[in-house]
């Protein structure tokens, strides 16, 4: 993404949405993450996994949470001096499967200008990861630090 199509603090407006680009998840991806981050029988098991809650091989809700992450930064958010996270409340509304096609839809919630360091501000974003059936498969509440514009 160019300088000039990144955004600063004064660029934005609560309701401004943003969409990233997509990712296709695989069965070897899931297992891997899996394997190294959360190695539970039902992210890389499918017969554990048809027999969980989830019947079915799922994700890992961080993995998903990693893709998301990915979206954001290859130009879901382009904010000019990175995303950086204040914190904020995620949540899985349904698992990630094989083959599903993700991609994040986000909106500016709110703009908070700092009153003490007045070349930033805290943006709350609402970042939702959506499946080939719009279904949403992660939903991050964000708070971001967003820089003022250089003089």
């Amino acid at each position: 993404m160019t300088e000039a199509a990144m955004l600063y603090l004064d660029d934005l407006q609560a309701g401004q949405r943003f969409t990233s680009g997509t990712y296709v998840i695989d069965e070897a991806r899931i297992k891997e993450f899996a394997a190294e981050f959360d190695p539970q029988p039902f992210h890389l098991d499918e017969t554990a996994a048809q027999a969980s809650i989830f019947k079915g091989l799922a994700a890992s809700g961080w993995h998903t949470a990693a893709i998301a992450m990915r979206l954001l930064v290859t130009g879901g958010l382009p904010f000019a001096n990175g995303i950086v996270g204040l914190g904020g409340e995620v949540s899985w509304p349904r698992p990630t499967r094989p083959g599903d096609v993700l991609h994040v839809e986000s909106e500016v919630v709110e703009i908070t200008p700092s009153r003490s360091k007045p070349q930033q501000g805290v943006v709350t974003v609402r970042s939702t990861m959506l499946n080939q059936n719009g279904e949403a498969v992660y939903i991050f509440n964000a708070k971001v630090l967003v820089m003022r514009r250089p003089l």
